[in-house]
């Protein structure tokens, strides 16, 4: 029985995240939900030399209370491009695998995108590539309220910020190298940048390891 699994819109997604693109026959990214702040929709989280370290990006003030993802629009304010490129630079410069990436993520904070989802998508696409993993990843047609079939499951609020990733019993994250691992231990479900920075090509056969649904 092939699997479908439902996700929220998320900037450089958590570990957790991609190992449902692994996992999963057919992908949904929600497009139709209401935009919420303090979520993976506009921020990630990356190890940094004091810590974890939490991006946001910045969105314009939406007309409406209840504004849809796909309308939800990027703001240019404090020059978030810049500062993120130099957080990630920062942050990896002396992981194993910044140098050999950091060619294919640069476009991203030199080019302008209107749009959240757009740029999500985008980003998103770029590093399945990298980890050479090609998900059916489809936008929504609307949004579904009711999931009967059990082959369908429901992840889009699952994946957040403020929810314990341990609430998930498919994913259990096994510890890879990270760079100030000496200094703060192994970080669980960071940004998969930190994954692929570091582990490169192996990044694939980490998500595998975390996830006990997919042998």
């Amino acid at each position: 029985m092939e699997k479908t699994i439902y996700l929220s819109s998320a900037y450089l997604a958590p570990v957790q995240y991609y190992t449902k693109l692994y996992a999963y026959d057919h992908i949904y990214v929600e497009q139709y939900d209401h935009y919420m702040k303090q979520t993976y929709r506009n921020r990630c989280t990356i190890a940094a030399a004091d810590g974890p370290l939490s991006l946001s990006i910045p969105t314009e003030k939406p007309a409406t209370p209840k504004c849809l993802m796909k309308d939800i629009r990027i703001s240019e304010h404090g020059n978030w491009r810049h500062l993120h490129w130099n957080a990630l630079e920062s942050a990896y410069h002396n992981s194993p695998f910044f140098e050999y990436y950091q060619d294919d993520f640069r476009p991203f904070y030199e080019k302008k995108y209107d749009f959240l989802y757009d740029f999500n998508e985008a980003l998103c696409a770029l590093i399945c590539e990298l980890i050479d993993m090609q998900p059916n990843i489809r936008r929504t047609d609307d949004y579904k309220q009711e999931f009967a079939a059990p082959e369908e499951t429901d992840a889009r609020e699952l994946i957040h910020p403020k929810h314990d990733f341990h609430e998930d019993a498919s994913f259990v994250p096994k510890p890879y190298y990270q760079v100030f691992s000496a200094r703060h231990g192994f970080l669980p479900n960071l940004s998969i940048v930190d994954l692929l920075f570091n582990m490169g090509p192996e990044s694939l056969l980490v998500l595998k390891e975390n996830n006990v649904n997919k042998p």
